[in-house]
This record gives structure tokens, C-alpha cells and sequence, in this order.
């Protein structure tokens, strides 16, 4: 059955009643894969989002461009710039894990907005680097103090990341924003993955909450492979003069060759 693309309404009547997907693409053939799979909700990079062709891909799915901006440290001004085109290239919110006062400023522009909780990347060496927020009482009254800091500046949703499931779902149950999971259990309003941990392609650390459904990385490096032995081949062909054969190049009548070469006999 044909659906239609969500809009924030949508999401906001869809809290606590079912849980929606996300995943993280940065190419066409993702998108495509996620609009035909029925995935609610890209992340995607800026390029992605200002690719014409991306809504070709994916028509059908809620597009969050990601921070790529704020985190070269671009000002208020500069990423409400940023915000205005993404959102004529229909983009349906833009994430910002800037201040609540950008924040404010870009809701103010009726541009929807996706803050961050928890484990911010970006802003992780004020709770300690790369690990859960809220283990305690104090750190979890600090995601509380941060989910209430978005929804007063305009925010209608926030990834909550590395977050126990207690916490978070407890937040949740209390808080108007879209709450979108990653590594924060099932209480929250939507589940998040990239795509590269789905398909197996990260070669790196997998974070805990990440499940891996295929593994491509396998099948890229069949394909590699592959490439390397082909390109053996045709370099063997050139060197033993196999490449090019007779059905790789044109032909001339034997006459009109004969004509030509008594015409470069006779110049300097």
C-alpha cells in the first residue's frame, strides 16, 4: 500500500503508540534501499539531502540532515543559512547539536529541529568521553535538564543516545519530544541505526546497541578482489598483445589504406 511522507504532526501523534525506524544513509542506493524496505525516518549527509535525485530514491521518508555543519564550528547565522537551504531541498527537519539559542533561533524560522541527549559526540568531553550518560542519578537528572532545555527552545524531537533503558524510558514517558533511540532501549519513540553497522560495512568498533543483518564488508572485498584480478588480466593481455585483438579496433579497405600511406610518402 502507497504512503504517504510523515510530517511532524505525524510523528508527534505517533508517540507512545508505535515504535519508528531510523537509520543513517549517505548514498543513493541506501536511501532507495530504506524508502523500499519502509523505514521511517534518514539521517543523511548534507550532499545527500542537496542531491536532486535524492527524493527520486526515498519520497516517502522523513529526512533529518545530519551536523555535518556544526561541527566545523559554524555560528548561528551559518547554520540557520544551512537549515533554510536543506529545508528548500526538502529536507523535513534539520539535527543541530548546537546551543539551545540556535536552536531557538532556527524554530523561530518554523524550521523543524532534532537536538541530541546523552552521549553528544561532539560535546562528549564535558561528560566524560565516549560512554553512557545517566548511569546515575545525577548524570540521568542531566539528560532530564537537557530533553526539558530542547522542548523550551523549539526542538519537537532529540536522539537520545547511550542512555539506560530505565532512564530513558522514563524521560520519555514525560517529555513531548520524538525521543529516538540509539543504545537507549525500547521506551523511547523511534530506533536508530546506521546503515554501514546494519550491512556489516564497518570495519571499526561496533558500538553495543548496533545489529548487524549482512555482511557486505565480506562481499566488497569478494568484489575487490575481483577488480585486482581483472585488472591483472588486462594488463597481461597488453603486455603479451592479445589486447587489443582484431574485434577490438576498425578496419580500412586495403585500397584506401594504400592510398593514404602513397599520400604520407610524399609530405616532409
Amino acid at each position: 500500500m502507497a504512503r504517504n511522507r510523515p510530517t511532524v504532526a505525524d510523528l508527534r501523534a505517533l508517540k507512545g503508540k508505535r515504535q519508528l525506524s531510523k537509520l543513517r544513509v549517505t548514498s543513493l542506493e541506501e536511501a532507495e534501499a530504506a524508502e523500499r524496505a519502509g523505514i521511517d525516518l534518514l539521517s543523511v549527509t548534507y550532499a545527500l539531502m542537496l542531491d536532486p535525485r535524492f527524493r527520486d530514491a526515498a519520497p516517502t521518508c522523513f529526512a533529518v540532515p545530519g551536523d555535518e555543519y556544526g561541527m566545523m564550528g559554524a555560528t548561528s547565522d551559518e547554520i540557520l543559512r544551512t537549515a533554510v537551504k536543506l529545508k528548500a531541498a526538502s529536507a523535513d527537519a534539520v539535527y543541530c547539536s548546537a546551543s539551545d539559542r540556535t536552536i531557538r533561533r532556527l524554530a523561530d524560522e518554523h524550521i523543524p529541529v532534532c537536538g541530541h541527549v546523552g552521549l553528544i559526540p561532539t560535546h562528549s568531553t564535558w561528560t566524560g568521553g565516549f560512554k553512557a550518560v545517566g548511569k546515575t542519578a545525577e548524570t540521568a537528572e542531566l539528560v532530564w535538564r537537557q530533553v526539558k532545555a530542547l522542548e523550551q527552545a523549539g526542538a519537537f524531537a532529540a536522539e537520545i543516545e547511550v542512555v539506560p533503558a530505565e532512564v530513558a524510558s522514563a524521560i520519555s514517558r514525560r517529555s513531548s519530544l520524538v525521543l529516538i533511540s540509539m543504545g537507549a532501549g525500547a521506551g523511547c519513540d523511534a530506533q536508530y541505526l546506521f546503515a554501514e553497522d546494519v550491512l556489516g560495512l564497518n570495519r571499526g568498533h561496533y558500538p553495543r546497541h548496533a545489529k548487524v543483518y549482512r555482511n557486505l564488508a565480506a562481499e566488497h572485498d569478494r568484489i575487490q578482489q575481483e577488480r585486482i584480478a581483472a585488472f591483472k588480466e588486462y594488463a597481461g593481455d597488453i603486455a603479451s598483445g592479445a589486447y587489443p585483438a582484431a574485434n577490438h579496433v576498425i578496419g580500412v579497405d586495403a585500397g584506401e589504406m594504400r592510398k593514404f600511406e602513397d599520400f604520407l610518402s610524399g609530405q616532409a
